[in-house]
């Protein structure tokens, strides 16, 4: 990469960030320490069960581990893609509502705590059901029972069979050291966690990040790259030209339009990395509020999105949803194999005709809430044109982003877009979006269904509990498409696209595998570094 007077005040300037989060160009070129760049002020815990910032999950990854867990850049797509990883073998009763794991022996705590049993498995999952951000998900396990020291029965109050996905393969149910937690206690334990995975912790500073090192007495194929250093920088100048000028080895992407082009242009060996579909941009259309609780608007916003042409412009991150999932999930529809009412193409004069029938000839104007990432601030900009010239004048109110989720969690939003992370499991985006039970209530206590779908009218929860109490993984799937076809015939929700998790890392640095789909995290122990 050439270096131009530009460059290098540019440089200058991010070299002056960079000695505050403690990374010395020095180290440059250390072949045996991998250094990520961060987009987060800094990190908050390394307990699995505890973390909320996405960010984070880069260390917890790479320290922790759970029962089962698929390949290494990918999601399970269906339940028997689960590897074995600290469970050796499990069986599903007849009704999915007992499960019994046969554990790994001989399996290494960090720092010297000794091996894991039944009694820490029994323990982390215990503690994930009381206190961990994920309970609702984990609420339906009834017990987890040791039956001696290296097999546990998970026992479900309702059937589950995509347990493994639910809530096995889950960060809070990472398993962690039981002796180390009384030791440590709960309080310092928040941030000096101990696992099982091929890094241990040597040190979390609130301020600039943490730091690993390979965990010798890993069970597996042990790290090989010694040293993990996960390093906060959340500027974006600054973390792009951390990465451009080697002083540190990947970085956190940004998503949006036309930033990885100009990545390559400054340095076209840079190496991409990219998950699909990453996030679920999904569109709350509140059903409170006229005129969107009319059908023939809601049509006509969905003739008016162009939703192809809203992952064209966020390529090469951006993907099609013709539903709420990806063609190629398990409960996922390619456009032709949707009915042809169903399929929605952008017309913006069909949209047009369908708001005069509505009562609407000369348009509607509205509000909606939109936050300033860079993301949720992109899309919404494109969606916002395309609905002008289909009669919907919609004022765009961009605001701080977590502003905007307490506010859209307090019903203050017309149309709210929503982005997650969703493993091959459908059930999670209606539970989670769509749900009557997690209808979106002004003083903040409700969850995120901000379309109050299954109380303004008639949802899917009947068929979502029939979805949830299914014994057997076809029928699971036959009702979870019934609520694909419902969900487009009534627009509570829109699919506007998905959005790949990237990473951008230098030639030097080789994954060891291919990343393909799965979280916004991927494991660094097969990694190889060159200087």
């Amino acid at each position: 990469m050439a270096l131009t007077r530009r460059n290098f005040l540019e440089l200058a300037a991010a070299t002056t960030v960079l000695s505050g989060v403690g990374i010395s160009i020095a180290h440059a070129q250390d072949v045996d320490t991998l250094r990520m760049g961060i987009a987060a002020n800094g990190p908050r815990h390394s307990d699995p069960n505890l973390t909320t910032q996405g960010s984070d999950n880069w260390a917890t990854e790479q320290i922790y581990e759970q029962l089962v867990r698929p390949e290494d850049g990918r999601f399970a797509l269906t339940p028997d893609e689960y590897l074995p990883t600290l469970a050796t073998e499990w069986t599903q009763s007849n009704d999915a509502k007992v499960w019994t794991f046969k554990l790994r022996q001989s399996v290494q705590f960090h720092r010297g705590y000794g091996e894991m049993t039944s009694d820490d498995v029994v323990f982390s999952f215990e503690r994930a059901m009381k206190e961990g951000t994920n309970r609702t998900i984990l609420s339906n396990i009834d017990s987890v029972v040791a039956n001696g020291p290296y097999e546990v029965s998970i026992r479900l109050k309702q059937p589950d069979v995509n347990l493994l996905g639910t809530s096995i393969f889950n960060n809070n149910t990472s398993i962690v050291s039981k002796k180390a937690y009384q030791e440590i206690g709960a309080e310092k334990f928040a941030t000096d966690a101990v696992g099982t995975g091929p890094y241990e912790l040597v040190k979390f500073d609130p301020e600039t990040g943490t730091s690993l090192k390979r965990h010798e007495g890993y069970w597996g194929e042990k790290a090989k790259i010694a040293r993990v250093e996960c390093v906060y920088i959340a500027d974006t100048t600054a973390r792009t030209l951390a990465l451009l000028s080697g002083n540190v080895d990947i970085i956190e992407a940004v998503r949006a339009p036309g930033w990885i082009d100009s990545m390559l242009q400054r340095d076209p060996t840079l190496k991409i990395d990219m998950t699909s579909p990453g996030s679920f941009n999904t569109l709350h259309v509140n059903l409170t509020r006229a005129p969107f609780d009319d059908l023939k608007v809601r049509q006509a916003l969905m003739h008016a999105i162009d939703r192809p042409a809203v992952a064209k412009a966020l390529k090469p991150m951006g993907g099609t949803m013709p539903g709420l999932q990806p063609d190629f999930f398990p409960a996922g529809f390619k456009t032709e194999d949707l009915p042809p009412e169903l399929q929605y193409p952008y017309d913006p004069e069909k949209a047009k005709a369908l708001l005069a029938e509505a009562g609407h000839p000369n348009g509607i104007s509205f509000d909606a809430l939109c936050s300033q990432r860079e993301d949720y601030s992109s899309t919404m900009l494109i969606v916002q044109e395309q609905l002008r010239l289909a009669g919907f004048n919609m004022n765009l109110k961009i605001m701080d982003h977590t502003a905007y989720h307490a506010a859209n969690r307090s019903d203050q939003n017309t149309l709210a877009m929503h982005s997650s992370s969703y493993p091959p499991i459908p059930t999670q985006i209606y539970f989670q979006q769509l749900a009557k039970a997690s209808e979106v209530k002004a003083d903040g206590s409700g969850g995120g269904n901000y379309s109050h779908y299954g109380a303004a009218m008639p949802g899917i929860d009947d068929k979502l509990a029939k979805a949830l109490q299914a014994t057997d993984y076809d029928t699971y799937l036959a009702l979870c498409k019934e609520i694909e076809l419902q969900v487009l015939r009534d627009l509570p929700l829109i699919g506007l696209s998905s959005l790949g998790f990237t990473a951008v890392r230098a030639a030097r640095v080789d994954l060891g595998y291919p990343v393909q789909s799965g979280y916004a995290r991927w494991r660094f122990h097969r990694a190889t570094k060159t200087a």
